[in-house]
């Protein structure tokens, strides 16, 4: 079931995706916590993710690269602002050099992400926010809302797996 809305708005500068899972939001959580579970969804299909720090508390940061299927990589990082087990998290997430360290740690987006119960399901709502218009469009441009949803409907086979 997975994604169920995807919705960008330039005025307000974010971008919206729903989601829906057969799961409590204590084990949607841990998708986030456990970084091999956060690996097998984070990179869409084709582009895994390899988190090679991952400090989940308020503070913490984690490094991260995604890999094309040529072998290229794209560096990035997190960094930890708000965590509330198991409903909400904040974090900023920014792109990094090849060491993992930002190449600019405040030219980030603000990732807000809300884990409820509905009904039968979870719903998980992550609301990328940007800076400005330019970043936006920036990151939009790059596949960034697509790629998302497309990495997000990977989760199914994750929670299916136990």
């Amino acid at each position: 079931m997975t994604v169920t809305s995807s919705t960008k708005d330039a005025e307000k500068l974010r971008f919206t995706i729903e989601t829906e899972f057969s799961a409590t939001p204590e084990r949607v959580w841990q998708l986030w916590a456990d970084p091999r579970q956060l690996e097998r969804w984070w990179g869409p299909p084709g582009y895994p993710a390899t988190f090679h720090r991952h400090e989940f508390t308020v503070g913490g940061e984690s490094r991260y690269y995604m890999s094309s299927p040529e072998g290229d990589r794209s560096h990035a990082w997190f960094r930890f602002v708000t965590l509330d087990e198991p409903h909400h998290i904040e974090l900023d997430d920014g792109f990094s050099r090849e060491d993992g360290e930002p190449v600019d740690p405040h030219d980030h987006a603000r990732i807000i992400v809300t884990i409820e119960s509905a009904g039968p399901v979870t719903r998980m709502t992550t609301v990328s926010q940007f800076r400005d218009l330019t970043q936006m469009e920036q990151l939009v441009g790059m596949g960034m809302q697509e790629g998302m949803a497309a990495a997000m409907g990977q989760i199914d086979a994750i929670l299916a797996d136990g």
